[in-house]
């Protein structure tokens, strides 16, 4: 007796499926494609299921500050306060940072690289991300110790940070070393820092060592000052210290253990309160413009992880400025 199997349409998954299958999409597609195949797609893409995580790092490259807000104000209150991640490049309009902290105070996981915002811009805000858990701000020539601080103050659930900096990006700075301070006296719980190319010396990446006593990755690569004593090191056993020493993993034959992973928070249940969804929302609100690849070769980045349990972990060459 042959066995009959029940088959469900497409259509009839339930939205928090289809958030998980709709994340390996592009934003374009998530955008412009899925709203126009059936209804029940364009409600679950309207939804808060694909937009706990929000990656437009790629995207934002070298837009212009309007498309970026403008994608921002979009995309941010899909979530229904429910975004846990963001990643955003080169954000430099104060009423677009201030939009993420008003309307994502549950992110745990925010990237900032190359953004172009002050440290009066941060102080002011950094009271809203309290329960931010890893913080990119690399290449963020702008901001200095104030900002540091005042994060460190606010954010007391912090136990990553990456402020990996470009040789040219520092070149006419004296010194790092009260940001490596600033990091010492206001983040003790920090276990992954990366400062890459700042301008620090032994005493205050030292300092930084003493004060965040669970630090388990240190990246120092390029912090050409630095110089730990080996059996300093030593007293700290779960530190493991990248650099100061740049490695070039072509020469060691290092490219078996490089990796395209990419940390995630995963995907969060739905534990929240759906607020009103935009009925209003036009596929075409979003041009063509948008998609334009606009990148240019010096844009390219690489990265290289050591070790795939760590979230965020990016042993990360600089960026061309």
């Amino acid at each position: 007796m042959e066995e009959e199997f029940e088959f469900r349409q497409w259509d009839e998954l339930l939205p928090d499926a289809l958030g998980l299958i709709f994340r390996n999409l592009s934003l374009q597609e998530l955008l412009t494609v899925v709203p126009r195949v059936c209804k029940s797609w364009e409600k679950a893409v309207k939804g808060p299921y694909c937009w706990q995580e929000i990656d437009i790092e790629e995207w934002s490259k070298n837009r212009c500050p309007e498309n970026l807000d403008r994608m921002l104000r979009l995309l941010i209150p899909r979530s229904c306060g429910s975004l846990r991640k963001l990643c955003v490049s080169g954000l430099s309009d104060k009423s677009s940072f201030e939009f993420i902290a008003n309307n994502a105070k549950s992110l745990q996981t925010l990237r900032l690289p190359k953004c172009e915002l002050s440290d009066s811009v941060v102080e002011q805000v950094a009271g809203t991300f309290s329960n931010i858990t890893f913080l990119d701000v690399s290449y963020c020539i702008k901001i200095g110790a104030r900002a540091l601080e005042a994060i460190g103050k606010h954010c007391k659930c912090l136990t990553g940070l990456r402020r990996t900096m470009h040789p040219l990006e520092v070149i006419d700075k004296l010194s790092q070393d009260d940001e490596a301070l600033a990091i010492a006296t206001t983040m003790p719980k920090l276990k992954q820092l990366e400062i890459a190319y700042m301008l620090v010396d032994t005493l205050s990446v030292s300092e930084v060592l003493q004060n965040c006593k669970q630090l388990e990755l240190l990246d120092v690569r390029g912090c050409w000052n630095v110089n730990l004593d080996e059996n300093f090191v030593k007293k700290f056993h779960k530190l493991k210290v990248v650099g100061p020493l740049v490695v070039d993993y072509y020469d060691k034959n290092g490219w078996d253990n490089c990796s395209d992973y990419s940390g995630s928070s995963g995907y969060i249940p739905w534990d929240f309160v759906a607020g009103d969804i935009d009925d209003d929302f036009d596929d075409d609100e979003v041009s063509d413009g948008y998609w334009e690849d606009e990148e240019r070769l010096e844009d390219v980045e690489m990265w290289f992880y050591d070790d795939l349990n760590a979230v965020d972990a990016g042993y990360d060459w600089p960026q061309s400025p």
